[in-house]
């Protein structure tokens, strides 16, 4: 079967168009000389350093205090709109020294079954983004803490911001740091994604001619040397009243930055856990270590799982009823 795709030239104008307005706001911050950028962040945001891989016998060292657990969750959705939907969360974390053992959790939720009347039209995105976040952070610190009864490894990295976890599930995320900080176990966030504006911020304090917001995902594109990292200062990292140090760095010979968070009482090893997170990422990869990339692999939820799931274990006419969208049934 043959699909024609018509693309209506409105909606070619409009790509151009947008194309457009990012070059005039963003093309004065993207002309910036590269040499200038690279001192202006290590007067105002941090030290410039190189990272060098651990060695074998390092990594060896880690394995025999117990290894590393990688964690990571995944949630996927299935039916129509609200409130006639499943959401499912499934978190892992998986031990590089129990490879055969990982731990999993898994939840769900529906609208449909809630503890609270909602009325309908007053539930938006914004409430239902909440409640994922928060039932996706707590089943991720739910199967950290579990590696740490299991394994007791040497540290644990986290798929994301640790600050996440701090704002979407307080209580279960202040266990886990204080059992981490009671074995003496790394806990470290990687943060693929980042979303900081550090050193935009920075920047347009400093010079009132710039005036865009600019975040710190694109302003450091193709800024470090592959095996550079920032060491951001105290004083400018935002999460630092949160209790957290945390780096930028390029892990990888592709040009972005991913980020690296670490807890507070454990900064004198932020140097050491950005050479590893730096050790166990490809050179040609996308800049994540690739024990997460396995686990993030291992942790999705497929749509064709969802929809086996929903078939296998729930009665038909229910499924239809409930979950079956309008769009769905003309498939």
């Amino acid at each position: 079967m043959i699909f024609i795709y018509t693309i209506h030239n409105d909606l070619k104008e409009k790509i151009s168009g947008l194309n457009s307005l990012l070059q005039d706001r963003y093309g004065r911050i993207f002309s910036l000389d590269r040499k200038f950028l690279r001192k202006f962040i290590e007067d105002h945001v941090g030290p410039i350093m190189p990272m060098e891989k651990l060695a074998n016998k390092h990594l060896a060292l880690y394995e025999a205090k117990g290894g590393i657990v990688g964690v990571d969750g995944s949630t996927n959705k299935i039916g129509g709109a609200y409130p006639h939907f499943v959401e499912a969360f499934q978190g892992l974390a998986k031990s590089t020294l129990i490879k055969e053992e990982p731990i999993f959790k898994a939840n769900i939720y529906t609208p449909l079954f809630s503890d609270t009347e909602i009325n309908i039209l007053e539930e938006d995105e914004e409430k239902q983004t909440q409640t994922r976040n928060k039932l996706l952070a707590n089943i991720e610190v739910e199967v950290a803490i579990e590696s740490i009864k299991k394994s007791k490894p040497y540290a644990i990295l986290m798929d994301g911001s640790l600050i996440r976890y701090y704002i979407y599930s307080y209580d279960l995320w202040m266990k886990l740091r204080q059992e981490c900080e009671a074995e003496g176990i790394l806990l470290v966030g990687v943060i693929k994604d980042i979303k900081t504006s550090i050193v935009g911020d920075k920047l347009t304090k400093t010079y009132s001619d710039l005036k865009t917001k600019v975040y710190d995902r694109e302003l450091l594109f193709g800024i470090l040397d592959y095996g550079e990292m920032i060491v951001i200062d105290d004083e400018v990292n935002k999460k630092k009243e949160s209790g957290y140090s945390s780096v930028f760095m390029r892990s990888s010979m592709a040009p972005t930055v991913i980020g690296m968070d670490i807890i507070d009482s454990q900064k004198e090893y932020l140097e050491e856990m950005s050479r590893l997170v730096f050790t166990l990422t490809p050179e040609n990869s996308r800049g994540v270590p690739l024990w997460l990339d396995l686990v993030d692999k291992e942790v999705q939820i497929s749509d064709a799982i969802m929809k086996g799931l929903m078939e296998r274990y729930m009665d038909r006419g229910i499924y239809e009823r409930f979950f079956i969208s309008e769009r769905a049934k003309r498939h």
